[in-house]
């Protein structure tokens, strides 16, 4: 559980240093407002608030949350969030049932959108012909 724990707190804090260094990241959060979860059924849990530009995260739950984000238990919730493939490993989740979504899917796809702030920039190599 305390991995879990840990990867939700990092998050926030690679989320804020996206928006400080990226200045696409800053604009793609410009002028929104959302409060979401990602907690376990058993109630161990994050919330994230993005308001006036910037990303806020709180231990525990809230009570009106636009979306959650739900894992079985706190393995799965790491296993899932911390996969290198990450939209796979979310696919295979919801079909396991080991995460399952709920409030407003719109939200969840601007989150996805978010997200993709954190992944590495895909280096092309010289010699990758299908690259160009």
């Amino acid at each position: 559980m305390f991995k879990f724990k840990l990867l939700l707190w990092a998050f926030s804090h690679l989320l804020k240093r996206q928006i400080r260094s990226n200045p696409d990241c800053a604009r793609y959060i410009a002028g929104k407002s959302l409060v979401f979860q990602i907690r376990t059924v058993s109630g161990v849990g994050r919330y994230f608030v993005i308001r006036d530009g910037a990303i806020r995260s709180l231990a525990g739950l809230t009570g009106n949350p636009q979306f959650t984000l739900g894992f079985r238990n706190a393995a799965a919730g790491f296993e899932i969030l911390s996969a290198k493939d990450s939209q796979a490993a979310f696919l295979r989740g919801l079909g396991s049932k080991d995460l399952t979504i709920s409030g407003d899917f719109l939200e969840v796809m601007w989150f996805q959108g978010l997200t993709a702030f954190l992944q590495p920039p895909k280096v092309v190599s010289p010699y990758d012909r299908t690259a160009f």
